[in-house]
């Protein structure tokens, strides 16, 4: 493709949004990234994005409610460890497909809002790719075991309004995730001498580490959106989440990893942390 023409950048982040094959999520992300990196403005898309019935993982998984789920338990058994890694792996494919959603639904946010999720979305590709080996070693793939749409389904509850997609996506659920990480590696680390738990802590760290760059563009992006409407963020935010009928009490927050995030001390009490200096 040549990047000194027109590219129909909509379509093609359409495309991959539709596709369930990593290779060509991966091919088309690089494609957009590029295009993305080396002009100025994206034209505007010729229709409305679409509003999608089904996440671009169904041909490959079965989706089942949250409830019917597999325990994430036995760690030390091959189908525990497979379980939670196949439960990692789903969120970091989820995730692809959100970071992707925000640059195709919102074309109105600048250049950088566009940069920056494509970005994460090649991040989440490498989470995918790095889980998905090891889900491998272990004698599965993904699809293997069922999965929910928990996260496709709060992406389109917020497709109408990119304050809400940052409030409700980066700020509540990736930041979430950084809540849970540590607790998944403790429960771990008694087994850490097994070469396929020490790859997969390994990998659960890398993640918690880019994934705070994640949430930070979330952040930065809420703020920002709040600053144009002439909104206090906390209280929006707070706003935001009782309007989704969103969970505030984080039991076990993870208090370094949201501050590097953007998170105040202030907002993290109200939130429900115990504790924060």
């Amino acid at each position: 493709m040549g990047y000194n023409t027109p590219m129909n950048f909509y379509h093609t982040i359409e495309t991959a949004l539709q596709s369930h094959d990593i290779d060509t999520k991966e091919r088309l992300c690089a494609d957009l990234l590029k295009y993305c990196s080396t002009n100025e403005t994206v034209s505007q898309p010729q229709k409305p994005a679409l509003l999608f019935d089904t996440p671009s993982y169904a041909p490959l998984c079965m989706i089942v409610h949250p409830r019917e789920l597999p325990a994430r338990k036995h760690f030390d058994t091959t189908e525990g460890l497979a379980t939670l890694v196949h439960a990692v792996t789903h969120i970091e494919f989820s995730a692809i497909d959100l970071a992707l959603d925000a640059v195709y639904r919102f074309p109105a946010m600048p250049q950088r809002f566009k940069l920056d999720w494509l970005v994460v979305a090649e991040d989440e590709i490498r989470h995918f790719r790095m889980l998905h080996g090891i889900l491998e070693a272990l004698g599965y793939s993904y699809g293997d075991l069922p999965v929910h749409q928990g996260l496709f389904d709060a992406s389109m509850h917020t497709a109408g309004d990119v304050l809400d997609r940052m409030a409700v996506i980066p700020r509540h659920y990736e930041a979430g995730g950084l809540d849970v990480n540590p607790q998944i590696v403790k429960k771990l680390l008694n087994q850490a001498k097994n070469p396929t738990v020490a790859a997969i802590i390994e990998a659960l760290n890398t993640i918690e580490q880019e994934e705070i760059t994640h949430v930070r563009k979330g952040d930065y992006w809420f703020r920002w959106l709040c600053e144009q409407r002439g909104l206090e963020p906390a209280e929006t935010f707070k706003e935001i989440l009782s309007r989704y009928a969103l969970h505030r009490h984080k039991p076990h927050m993870n208090i370094p990893a949201r501050k590097a995030a953007g998170f105040a001390c202030e907002e993290l009490l109200s939130l429900g942390a115990r504790e924060c200096d």
